[in-house]
């Protein structure tokens, strides 16, 4: 790390819809021909759309086993890319991706994409369920890098290198990667190594600015909210996840898993968002 805020501890498209399957009627006779062909899953108007939000350090294809197991059973998903350069402007594009959905929506985020939907959501009527994986749920006025802060056991500024990059007035921003030969230690440990080396080479780097911007709203004080903490994460301190978890009054379970939980554990990651997609409508 170049700086002394960057060994501090900090943290960390695929667009998919589908809709609920129909069912065969008994009391008529279908061709064979028909028959044989694949049914077209039906969308269900009232259904809740699920909107995936990807932190630090990954992309939209870390939801891809969430996303496929989502699908599978018939619901709408989207999964925009984060751009990953401060708050305020990531929250702004989530936003506009949000008012761009016709019906409820739940919001997930991931790592840092949970500080970005907490902001976000606020005022957005369509959304009537938050979900956190392993996220930051900050107050008005927290950053992330606090929240991090605030409990032992992040080893991620060690395992960070600080870049720079040409900002438009000509100055330079600060930007951080995960060092590749400490990647799947650091973020996915569990995951095969090929799969590592894949992550690692196509990581998408976060701005200190970003994990250094205080929140401006906090729309988990109106909307329901539901927290997955991953017991083995050395990003954000587990004890950080569960301070927030309970802070915030969320429905919470805990994983045995790294950071990259919807890589590595996609099923209990599918499962807490479909308990908040069955509080939204029940019976779905």
């Amino acid at each position: 790390m170049n700086s002394p805020v960057s060994r501090r501890t900090v943290t960390a498209s695929l667009l998919a819809g589908a809709a609920v399957l129909g069912t065969a009627g008994a009391a008529f006779s279908v061709p064979a021909a028909a028959a044989d062909r694949p049914r077209r899953p039906h969308r269900r108007p009232d259904a809740p759309t699920v909107v995936l939000i990807h932190g630090a350090f990954a992309d939209a294809s870390s939801w891809s086993g969430v996303v496929e197991r989502l699908l599978r059973q018939g619901h709408r998903v989207l999964a925009p890319a984060l751009p990953l350069r401060g708050l305020a402007s990531d929250a702004a594009y989530i936003r506009s991706v949000l008012d761009s959905v016709t019906g409820p929506i739940v919001l997930v985020g991931h790592s840092y994409g949970g500080a970005v939907i907490s902001q976000a959501a606020a005022g957005a009527r369509q959304v009537e369920a938050l979900v956190y994986i392993a996220a930051f749920v900050p107050e008005v006025g927290e950053s992330a890098l606090q929240l991090t802060d605030r409990f032992p056991g992040s080893t991620l500024g060690q395992a960070t290198v600080t870049r720079y990059y040409p900002l438009p007035d000509s100055g330079q921003g600060a930007e951080l990667v995960i060092r590749k030969d400490l990647f799947r230690e650091q973020f996915a440990a569990g995951v095969p190594v090929e799969t590592a080396h894949v992550m690692a080479a196509g990581q998408r780097p976060i701005t200190l600015a970003a994990l250094q911007e205080p929140a401006t709203a906090a729309a988990w004080r109106d909307i329901p909210s539901w927290y997955l903490v991953a017991s083995e994460d050395r990003n954000i301190p587990p004890a950080a996840e569960r301070w927030m978890a309970e802070r915030a009054g969320a429905r919470t379970v805990t994983v045995r898993a790294p950071h990259a939980v919807s890589v590595t554990d996609p099923v209990p990651v599918t499962d807490l968002i479909l308990r908040a997609v069955r509080s939204v409508r029940p019976g779905h």
